[in-house]
């Protein structure tokens, strides 16, 4: 993208990420859009204005931007892939406590002894105002997102209040009836009827939600559910959902480069906050390939799209269990072979956004080599773009220079050490005199976080 660019429509942008979202909350691609769709529905029976469904619109397709903050503790407390564990939530009724309780005993430490799994239900019993404070997290998280976003206080707040229910006994603030927002009580009865929608059909999902009416739900949206049930041709659009349909046509927003920059810079940090262990890592490796691509000469058109792939190129990890991505030991076989999926993941992502199919594949590089070694694609030198290189090199880097669970930070010296060792046979040579010249630059922002 450079001259004659026109910006693209935020509909396409955003519904595309979302479903790394979907992916990070255990759900199948396309959840989000779903439960957009759904909600707009609501909002149409409702007879809301085009500037309160434009705010909804994104709410619905942004409710999960704080999904990663609670990642890792959730899969250390319940001792089971967090994904897992998020989405067969969304089908339990946590209003009854017989409910959350047999839930929490099928999920805890799957595959472990009785006396593993005892130690584990004890541990999550005693951290009710721990795990409060995570769902705060998770909710304020989403709605600093939308904000720095550019997005409006409504659509912020509907995010944070997407876990409060009706009769005040959801989290994290225990707001009841009309206190929550609006936009907030469709997110919450959306998201749930798309979930038992996808998984058991209409009615189940139609009698879900008017079980739950009064107690979780907001009794009014509830009837207006109710009054398009019988649409047969609705529910089907739900098997291949367009967003932008649904997106009040005087109310079309585009995203021109800044706020595109803005946006992979947003996404960088739900992908860093995945993990502990990632913490800051996008950013780092977007630091390092911008000044490296600065130092080899790159022009302003090539730095803006190493920069977004540099943000992006972890976006697959949000796949990937904290079980695996947080383990203190080796991987086992098939946990390394599930890791080594997530460029794939990144690429498909990235290129549901119609003009960013060169930015998926420049992206999803980041794990080949030039000796043809590399994954997911095992491409060759003659296949690997110069912007390829680079970032490949800078994420070597970047993992090497961080904390990671089965060791600590390499030193600046130590991690050029190692990097040269795969020049010029997997590395590219000067990519890496590139990023020498940067490090012994002495840039603060290269060192690795004290």
């Amino acid at each position: 993208m450079g001259a004659g660019f026109d910006g693209i429509a935020l509909s396409e942008l955003i519904g595309a990420l979302s479903c790394a979202l979907d992916i990070a909350e255990g759900e199948p691609p396309g959840h989000a859009s779903r439960s957009c769709l759904i909600g707009m529905r609501l909002a149409d029976e409702l007879g809301l204005g085009a500037a309160a469904r434009s705010d909804l619109f994104y709410a619905l397709l942004l409710k999960d931007a704080g999904c990663s903050a609670n990642s890792a503790h959730l899969a250390a407390l319940f001792g089971a892939d967090d994904q897992v564990a998020k989405r067969t939530s969304k089908l339990v009724d946590w209003s009854r406590p017989l409910s959350a309780f047999l839930w929490s005993v099928r999920t805890v430490a799957p595959g472990g002894s009785l006396a593993a799994r005892t130690e584990r239900l004890w541990a999550i019993r005693n951290e009710g105002e721990v795990t409060r404070s995570l769902m705060q997290a998770r909710c304020d998280r989403g709605a600093e997102i939308a904000r720095k976003l550019g997005f409006s206080e409504e659509t912020a707040e509907a995010i944070r209040g997407l876990d409060e229910h009706w009769d005040g006994r959801g989290q994290p603030r225990g707001l009841s009836g009309v206190e929550i927002p609006l936009a907030a009580r469709v997110l919450c009865l959306a998201q749930t009827v798309e979930v038992f929608h996808f998984t058991r059909g209409v009615r189940a999902a139609c009698r879900v939600a008017a079980r739950r009416s009064g107690q979780w739900f907001d009794p009014q949206l509830v009837e207006a559910l109710v009054s398009f049930r019988a649409d047969a041709s609705f529910w089907a659009s739900l098997a291949d959902p367009d967003v932008s349909a649904v997106e009040p046509p005087n109310r079309v927003l585009i995203a021109d480069e800044n706020r595109l920059d803005r946006i992979t810079e947003a996404f960088a940090e739900v992908i860093d906050a995945k993990s502990p262990w990632s913490h800051e890592h996008c950013d780092r490796v977007y630091a390092i390939a911008m000044g490296m691509g600065t130092h080899l000469g790159f022009d302003g058109v090539a730095l803006r799209d190493l920069g977004r792939a540099a943000r992006l190129h972890d976006i697959g990890m949000l796949s990937i269990s904290n079980r695996i991505l947080d383990k203190p030991g080796p991987l086992t076989r098939a946990e390394f072979a599930r890791v080594k999926e997530h460029p794939l993941l990144t690429e498909r992502i990235i290129e549901r956004v119609s003009s960013w199919g060169a930015l998926a594949r420049l992206a999803s590089a980041h794990h080949e080599r030039l000796d043809g070694r590399g994954y997911p694609r095992g491409l060759a030198a003659d296949e690997l773009t110069m912007p390829m290189r680079v970032l490949a090199v800078a994420d070597v880097y970047a993992a090497l220079t961080a904390d990671r669970p089965d060791r600590p930070a390499c030193t600046s010296d130590r991690a050029l050490e190692l990097t040269r060792a795969d020049v010029p046979r997997s590395l590219d040579r000067d990519a890496f005199a590139a990023l020498e010249t940067l490090v012994g630059d002495r840039d603060a922002s290269l060192e690795p976080s004290p």
